[in-house]
């Protein structure tokens, strides 16, 4: 018999241990659970370096939200790990994603959200199931998406394609403007998306403080925006991505 490797990956230990509980019932799953992202990130690499790769992620959708106190939580994953410990649910897939594309992830959720479930689809996730299904339902997910599926509620269909496509529309003009920009711009505009400041970026490309922050502002005006923060933002959805900074020491 095949098994599937399964980790539930929730900072709620009553409902991850209940769950893992009534997975391990099924003769073909065996489960683990973790109680937050960078447990699920070691768990995961301990998995791998021992041969035993997970299959499937069962991923809390508000994973870590009570420790951000009412930051935004990331949307990316550091490379390395989290800053200052804390990943939240879509992060968390996107780095899964990211280091081992093979593992599946479906988000479990308390409550339908097209928008964050649109955004778990675009960090890699293969559902947005919710928490309160039934087992045999959740069976089926993890599953089909073993199987290439994508599943989600019938009910969030509708909405999660208007988000994907006014997210497509964003990402076509950000894209457009990106393309505006000088080869020189566009190595400012990448120095700006790692977070060197100008002094930074001054040196790496060998070029005055002055004519950096010529640079800079000719990128905010040719982006139409009025903040390195935007700017950064707006690079990131056109697929820009850090100036290699290894590659400069």
């Amino acid at each position: 018999m095949v098994r599937i490797r399964v980790l539930v990956v929730d900072d709620h230990r009553i409902f991850a241990e209940s769950l893992a509980a009534a997975l391990a019932a099924e003769p073909d799953v065996d489960v683990s659970a973790a109680g937050s992202g960078p447990a699920a990130l070691r768990s995961l690499e301990r998995a791998a370096a021992e041969g035993r790769r997970f299959d499937v992620l069962l991923v809390d959708a508000d994973l870590g939200a009570a420790s951000f106190q009412g930051m935004r939580p990331p949307t990316v994953v550091p490379e390395g790990g989290a800053q200052d410990g804390l990943v939240d649910g879509i992060s968390l897939v996107a780095g899964v994603r990211s280091g081992q594309p093979a593992v599946r992830t479906v988000v479990l959720a308390e409550r339908d959200d097209p928008r964050r479930a649109a955004l778990a689809l675009q960090a890699g996730a293969s559902g947005w199931v919710a928490k309160d299904c039934s087992l045999s339902r959740l069976l089926n997910v993890i599953r089909g998406v073993l199987r290439d599926e994508t599943h989600l509620p019938p009910a969030l269909l509708t909405g999660v394609l208007r988000e994907l496509t006014a997210a497509r529309k964003h990402r076509t003009e950000s894209e457009r403007l990106v393309e505006s920009l000088t080869p020189r711009e566009r190595e400012v505009l990448r120095c700006m998306v790692a977070g060197l400041g100008r002094k930074a970026v001054a040196e790496r490309l060998f070029l005055s403080p002055h004519t950096v922050r010529t640079h800079m502002q000719n990128v905010l005006g040719k982006l139409g925006v009025h903040s390195t923060l935007a700017a950064v933002a707006l690079a990131r959805r056109a697929g820009v991505g850090p100036a290699d900074l290894e590659a400069a020491s």
